[in-house]
């Protein structure tokens, strides 16, 4: 088996690439893929013969022939470098029945790039290649020599020339001669650009009229009679499925009559009608007209999806002390209008269940939460004035979305929540993204227990019964700018941005300054909300080789109260919360701080009803660390993936009258308040979307004082730790590991 791979006398900027040459059956095993086959490919100390598991990786056995082959393959990598003179040599030791294998390069002189001439008989395309290659080329005068440079220029020419109407040109029209006999370590370049045999030069091609053809969603063209559409004499529709617009459609194909054959309107186009989310497969081809006038016919042919769907997702998560899952429906129509407008109708459920109340499964339930949605979303902004709205960089929309949420809490708190609003999306560039809600008219009705109301009040907790048993109006705006979302799922080294901004009040308020009279911080009699409300989204992805990806990742946020209602708190869903399975991951949502807040200052009675319901706050800071690689490649159909994390974080309160309880936010005191998590998980990658399953363990707890909040150190002695929390905090139980299940990255 082999032990080793060492290479030798190579550059550090190519000893990783020149290790890629070496061949995979010669490569030193990853311990955690040869554990994996191991464990399920061997029987008595074996290896099976038979029902091979195809899990994990085989031992890599030493083969003299692939030695040969990897020797060769770097020799030939560091010549395309431009060291030509370049030799390697291989060695194989073995010891104790194991391979240690040695490549040892001799580089040579490096050759460097003398003289660079062209061959291009073209003259037009001589004149559109040299005005455009100081923009692209990677090929210069005094450079080294590199191969992969001159693939880079084949590329770019290709690209170049298919973006100003050549439609027939081929990559095999450039080639390179390399001459390195006349001077020492020196290059002289030609390159060729011939013209299509028979021909003096390469045709260029305009469009002329397209054709497009829209089959049913089963892929019937003749079960029904089409509907036809000529528009502006330059696009003719043919659609079998009587659905679409052509009129809409239409402003989404960037391939025009008239103008020079461009593949880069192609590919837009391409993008542009997939994004739209109504079409299953899409096919553009080209026909050359009868006539010798160099002209296109662009033919479409273009598959849609079901006009109706529905897709139903869950995510539970568990542990012994609380237990409870989350499972949504959504249903859509696809194309409501014929012009590619969605109508979404949306429901979830969640339960959450309390395994340290007796009793049946129906009096352990902690909530419940109901939510209906409705959205009808158009791919255009709908304003009362004219916008330009090319579709470049991607597709605007209007979304207009109505929402009701029920939620009630066991003997402790109801929640009626009612939202309406209007919301524009659109894309500055392929990389920035905008979102602004200039409306969002919301409607709550919050109501504590009565019994457990007048308890509160009792133990001098009015806080929390200003923070829910309250009713209100709130009018706000919204917006939210992201930068590089279209990088999330690639292997790159990038930054990722979200900034989101909410202010609510600030319309209200005018109006009723406006038509003065009257309580100035009421609207029917209700209390309507102002303040401001700001969260970051930082992430910094580093690409490793392979699948190994590590994130970096910084989440703070503060909401500041203002107006009437700066002297009262606001209510608990406007509020941060911490944990969950995108956040702290160790810590169940909404079961971390704010600050130092320990639960043991309730009464027992109040522990129990307030669950989820105070550890709330207006500042949130957040931190993740996490590490991605793959560990199997296939394991029963999919991808298995794993990640180690530490997360960070806590909430704080603004009010310095809850500083008795440790939760007001102060820039001296907040790094010690900081939770600190960390864990593993597997993400099991079917492609059309991922399981995940993380383990967060608690690291430090900042509801504990003093080195007390190393919690970690009574990992190991937890039944005499969890003894002394439960006396103390019952009924809460104290859990070291959280297991959290879900759908999609944590993010």
């Amino acid at each position: 088996m082999v032990k080793t791979v060492t290479i030798k006398g190579i550059n550090k900027e190519f000893s990783e690439p020149a290790a890629n040459y070496v061949q995979q059956g010669i490569r030193r095993n990853s311990r955690l893929y040869l554990a994996l086959y191991n464990t399920f490919n061997t029987k008595n100390g074996e290896y099976r013969t038979t029902k091979i598991r195809n899990i994990g990786e085989a031992p890599h056995i030493l083969d003299s022939l692939l030695v040969e082959v990897s020797r060769l393959q770097i020799e030939k990598f560091l010549k395309s470098k431009g060291y030509f003179k370049a030799t390697v040599k291989s060695d194989i030791r073995i010891a104790n029945k194991q391979a240690y294998l040695t490549f040892t390069a001799d580089q040579g002189p490096e050759f460097k790039i003398n003289q660079l001439t062209y061959d291009i008989p073209d003259s037009v395309v001589k004149m559109l290649y040299l005005k455009n290659r100081e923009s692209f080329t990677h090929i210069t005068v005094g450079k080294r020599y590199d191969s992969d440079s001159l693939t880079y220029e084949r590329e770019r020419i290709f690209l170049l020339m298919k973006a100003n109407g050549y439609y027939d040109y081929l990559r095999q029209f450039v080639r390179f001669d390399v001459d390195t006999n006349q001077y020492a370590s020196k290059a002289n370049l030609k390159m060729y650009l011939e013209n299509p045999k028979t021909l003096t030069a390469h045709q260029v091609y305009t469009i002329n009229e397209s054709f497009i053809t829209i089959k049913s969603s089963n892929g019937e063209t003749s079960d029904t009679k089409p509907d036809t559409t000529v528009l502006d004499s330059a696009r003719r529709f043919i659609d079998y499925s009587g659905r679409f617009k052509p009129k809409k459609l239409s402003k989404y194909m960037f391939i025009k009559k008239n103008e020079l054959y461009n593949i880069n309107h192609e590919n837009l186009t391409y993008d542009r009608l997939y994004d739209l989310n109504v079409f299953k497969n899409l096919k553009i081809d080209y026909a050359k007209t009868p006539d010798s006038t160099n002209r296109l016919n662009p033919i479409y042919t273009i598959l849609p999806l079901k006009k109706m769907s529905n897709r139903v997702e869950g995510e539970y998560t568990f542990n012994s002390g609380r237990n409870g899952f989350n499972v949504g429906n959504t249903f859509t129509n696809r194309n409501v209008f014929g012009g590619a407008e969605q109508l979404e109708v949306k429901a979830r459920y969640g339960i959450l269940f309390d395994a340290g109340v007796n009793g049946n499964l129906l009096d352990r339930i902690l909530s419940r939460d109901l939510q209906l949605g409705v959205n009808l979303i158009f791919p255009r902004l709908l304003t009362p004035f004219g916008i330009v709205q090319s579709g470049l960089n991607g597709i605007p929309h209007t979304t207009i979305s109505s929402s009701f949420q029920i939620y009630d809490q066991q003997a402790s708190f109801s929640n009626r929540i009612f939202v309406n609003s209007i919301t524009y999306d659109w894309a500055e560039t392929k990389y920035k993204q905008h979102t602004f809600t200039p409306i969002n008219f919301e409607f709550r009705n919050g109501k504590l227990d009565a019994a457990f109301k007048d308890t509160l009040e009792a133990n001098g907790y009015s806080l929390y019964v200003q923070t829910n048993d309250r009713q209100y109006f709130n009018s706000s705006s919204q917006y939210s700018f992201t930068y590089n979302n279209i990088r999330l799922n690639t292997f790159a080294n990038f930054l990722y941005l979200r900034i989101n901004a909410d202010a609510g009040g600030n319309t209200l308020g005018l109006v009723k300054k406006l038509i003065g009279g009257g309580n100035q911080s009421t609207l029917f009699g209700l209390n309507y909300l102002q303040y401001t409300k700001t969260e970051l989204d930082l992430r910094l992805y580093r690409h490793f080789g392979g699948e190994k990806q590590l994130i970096v990742r910084l989440n703070p946020g503060v909401e500041i109260p203002y107006g009437n209602s700066k002297t009262k708190v606001l209510p608990f869903e406007r509020l941060f919360y911490a944990g969950g399975s995108s956040g702290v991951r160790a810590w169940q949502v909404r079961t971390l701080g704010p600050g130092n807040y320990n639960r043991k200052v309730l009464p027992p009675e109040l522990r129990t009803n307030l669950r989820n319901l105070d550890q709330l706050g207006e500042i949130k800071i957040e931190g993740n660390l996490e590490y991605r690689f793959k560990v199997v490649q296939n394991f029963y159909g999919a991808k298995v993936k794993g990640a180690v994390f530490t997360d960070v974080g806590n909430v704080w309160r603004l009010r310095e009258n809850e500083e008795r309880l440790g939760e007001v936010f102060k820039v001296n005191k907040f790094l010690n308040q900081l939770a600190i998590g960390s864990g593993a998980g597997l993400r099991f990658d079917l492609n059309y979307f991922i399981f995940r399953l993380d383990a967060g363990i608690k690291v430090r707890d900042p509801q504990f004082t003093g080195s007390d909040q190393w919690v970690i150190k009574n990992l190991f002695n937890y039944k005499d730790f969890k003894a002394k929390y439960h006396a103390t905090n019952a009924p809460d139980i104290y859990r070291f590991v959280q297991y959290n299940f879900g759908i999609g990255m944590p993010f």
